[in-house]
This record gives C-alpha cells, structure tokens and sequence, in this order.
C-alpha cells in the first residue's frame, strides 16, 4: 500500500528535486525556487507541528540557513528532503528553548477543517494530514510520536532518514509513527489500522 499519500507524492518528486537541487549548487536561482516549491509544504507542517503559528518565521530562518549551505550539501532529492528537515527542525527546537515553551501545535482557521467522511479509510485518514485537520489533531499526540508521523507522512521521508533526523534508530520511529497513526486514524473515526499499520509504515530502502 505504500507509505501514505503524502509520502507517495514526496517520492514522485525527488528526481526532480535533485535536478533541481544540482543546479541550484551552480548558482540557478531559479532552480532553487524549484527545490523550495517542492519542500516547502512538507516542511511548513512539519514545522506547524511544532511550533504552531510561528511556523513561518522558522521555515524562513530555516531556508536562510538552508540556502547559505546548500554548496556543503551532497546526495539526491530524497536526501535533501530529509537535510532540510533537519535544518528546520534545529531552528524550531532554537525557536522553543528561546521561548521556554514545549513544542505545541495551534487550532488551525475553520476553513482549513476537512473531516474525513463516515466511509473513511486508513489510506484517507493518512491523506487528510495534507488537508490541515489532522495536523491539528497531531498536538494531542506524544512529541515522539508527532515528529514521527509529521516526517514519514507531511514531509515524506522514509524511515532511516525520518530516524536520522530524530536521532533515534529506525525501529523507534517506525513504532512511534505507527502508534500515532493508529491514535489519528482513531480520532477520525477511521478503521483497519492495526492491520494496515506495519505495512503502512514499513522500512524503506
């Protein structure tokens, strides 16, 4: 069944975001754009999982930071994906120890909300993280599990990569992940989880 929507879409774009991403080490400004059209959604709600409202701010710290780097980068789209996610989320934990506060989402506007309907399915319940909902639904997670499930499904990295940006071992992620998707797919009233989970949220390579 694949990893998730999201996670699906992300792959479908790394061939071009490493394409991009070479020739923006050359100096293309404008492939640069490029490579910030493709990872800035994912990273935006990453980073609304963590700090909520000032996610903005932090994503631009983190693409100031990102841009004046990117010559020291090496490897393809998928390892940019998960070098950014890595940047931003340094920039959002710098975020949070300078407002002494614990990571936190923020209620998301009203015409955002996309409730899945009452048919929904574990593959909708991971789609639905795109809309907006779910991402609100993610602060009553655990911050394991949040990041896990922000990085394999919003940002779309595969388990060793989500891991090493968390600095935790593959497996950990892996469980992290599945448990709060299977808590989210809950909350949406969705079901098949604990059967589709493991495949799901299984190891890439």
């Amino acid at each position: 069944m694949g990893q998730g929507g999201e996670s699906r879409r992300g792959a479908a774009y790394d061939g071009e975001l490493g394409a991009a991403v070479a020739r923006a080490q050359q100096g293309d400004e404008a492939a640069f754009a490029v490579a910030y059209r493709l990872v800035q959604p994912g990273l935006l709600g990453y980073l609304r999982g963590l700090v909520g409202e000032d996610a903005e701010d932090v994503a631009s710290d983190a693409w100031l930071e990102i841009a004046r780097d990117l010559g020291r980068f090496k490897g393809d789209g998928a390892g940019f994906r998960g070098w950014s996610a890595t940047i931003a989320r340094h920039r959002a934990l710098d975020h949070l120890r300078r407002l002494r506060v614990r990571p936190r989402a923020t209620a998301l506007e009203q015409d955002m909300l996309d409730l899945p309907g009452p048919h929904s399915t574990h593959d909708q319940a991971l789609e639905s993280l795109s809309t907006g909902f779910a991402l609100d639904l993610v602060r009553g997670l655990p911050r394991d599990q949040a990041e896990a499930v922000l990085l394999r499904v919003v940002v779309g990295l595969d388990g060793p990569t989500a891991a090493r940006v968390l600095g935790k071992r593959p497996g950990a992620v892996r469980t992290a992940a599945y448990r709060g998707l299977k808590r989210l797919a809950q909350q949406l009233g969705t079901e098949g989880v604990t059967d589709d989970g493991p495949r799901t949220l299984g190891e890439s390579t």
